[in-house]
């Protein structure tokens, strides 16, 4: 057994320690699977006109804040200015974090702050929405019914967003970039 892992070890020895590759496979699979998702979902909560993003739309106020908008009867101005900050700045969140992974910019603190996102989404979808009681939604881990949305699918794109944390943002980014010149 021993001499089995031996050889594995050194047939992957040329691989490396994945310092570089691993956060850019980390980056390329946030931007090729959730990066439209969430610069679609922000579009949903723009309000009309080019200052839009600071007049979010009722759509914006009822996904984030459900109970509070069927409490205000959807009349959004029944709202106070801490719901209009929260969703101006989950909207603002859903375009820049996701551009700031993808070039690699900042991408450790865009990886915490889109951690945050979801972590405020999820808990949204739970309580907000009521999805603690939908099975499918919610999922289990361990069950052999890998799809999830809560449980298992959200793991994986914190793990992904994880691996930009700890590994850094790896090859052709900003950050690499900017960090190069400073030497």
């Amino acid at each position: 057994m021993r001499s089995l892992i031996a050889l594995q070890d050194r047939l992957l020895a040329s691989l490396g320690n994945g310092d570089n590759a691993l956060p850019f496979a980390a980056r390329f699979a946030f931007a090729a699977s959730l990066a439209l998702y969430f610069f679609n979902s922000g579009l949903t909560k723009l309000g009309d006109g080019i200052l839009g993003i600071f007049q979010p739309s009722l759509g914006a106020y009822a996904q984030i804040f459900p109970r509070a908008m069927e409490a205000a009867s959807y009349d959004t101005s029944q709202l106070g200015v801490f719901h209009w900050a929260v969703v101006t700045g989950g909207t603002v969140a859903e375009f820049v974090l996701p551009a700031l992974i993808i070039i690699g910019l900042f991408a450790r603190l865009a990886s915490i702050g889109m951690i945050g996102f979801i972590v405020v989404q999820s808990l949204t979808d739970l309580i907000g929405h009521g999805a603690w009681d939908d099975k499918a939604v919610l999922g289990a881990w361990f069950d052999r019914i890998p799809d999830g949305i809560i449980l298992d699918q959200r793991m994986f794109w914190v793990l992904t967003l994880s691996t930009i944390i700890f590994k850094g943002a790896g090859w052709l980014s900003l950050d690499k970039l900017l960090n190069k010149s400073d030497t």
